[in-house]
C-alpha cells in the first residue's frame, strides 16, 4: 500500500534512506530536514511525501513542484530498503507518483542523479522505466562527477 507519509514515520523514513547507502551523512541531514520542515509547516512546499508499506515501510519518495514553472515537478528522493529491493517496489512507487501527478494534470517529472558509475544501475532504472536523459552538467557534483537530469512526460489522467 502506498500512502502519504505521516509525521510519526519520520525517523522511519530517514532510516530507510540511509540504509540504501545512496545518500552521504550530509545528504541524509538534508533530507532530515526537508521532512521536519514539511510537516512542521516550515516551507512553503506542496510536495508530497509518499511511503510504500509492506508490513513496515520499505519504500519512500518526495517530489515537489519546480518553482516558477506550470506542472513540472521534481522527483528529490525516490527510496526502496536493500532488504526490499529488485522485487518492483521502486516501479511500483514510481508509477504512482506519475500517476498521483497525471491525475492531478502535472505536466513534467525531471530527477536528477549522480553521473558516475556506481550509479548507472540508477540511470537504468529511469531510462526503464520511460526517462529520457535531457541534460548533462559536467563537474557538477565535485571535479569528474556530472548531474545528469531525466525527464518524463506524465500522462494526463485529469478528468475534464
Amino acid at each position: 500500500m502506498i500512502r502519504l507519509t505521516t509525521p510519526d514515520e519520520i525517523a522511519e523514513v530517514i532510516a530507510l534512506a540511509e540504509a540504501t547507502g545512496l545518500f552521504e551523512p550530509e545528504q541524509i541531514e538534508s533530507l532530515a530536514q526537508m521532512i521536519h520542515q514539511y510537516f512542521n509547516c516550515t516551507t512553503e512546499s506542496r510536495g508530497l511525501w509518499l511511503t510504500y508499506y509492506s508490513d513496515k515501510p520499505v519504500g519512500v519518495a518526495y517530489v515537489a513542484p519546480e518553482r516558477m514553472t506550470e506542472g513540472t515537478w521534481n522527483l528529490y528522493l525516490i527510496a526502496v530498503h536493500p532488504n526490499h529491493q529488485k522485487k518492483g517496489y521502486g516501479k511500483t512507487l514510481l508509477q504512482h507518483v506519475e500517476k498521483t501527478l497525471g491525475d492531478r494534470g502535472e505536466r513534467i517529472l525531471l530527477v536528477e542523479t549522480s553521473g558516475t558509475e556506481d550509479f548507472e544501475y540508477v540511470r537504468r532504472f529511469y531510462r526503464n522505466n520511460g526517462f529520457e536523459e535531457e541534460a548533462r552538467i559536467r563537474e557538477f557534483y565535485a571535479s569528474g562527477i556530472d548531474k545528469i537530469v531525466f525527464r518524463k512526460v506524465l500522462p494526463q489522467n485529469k478528468a475534464m
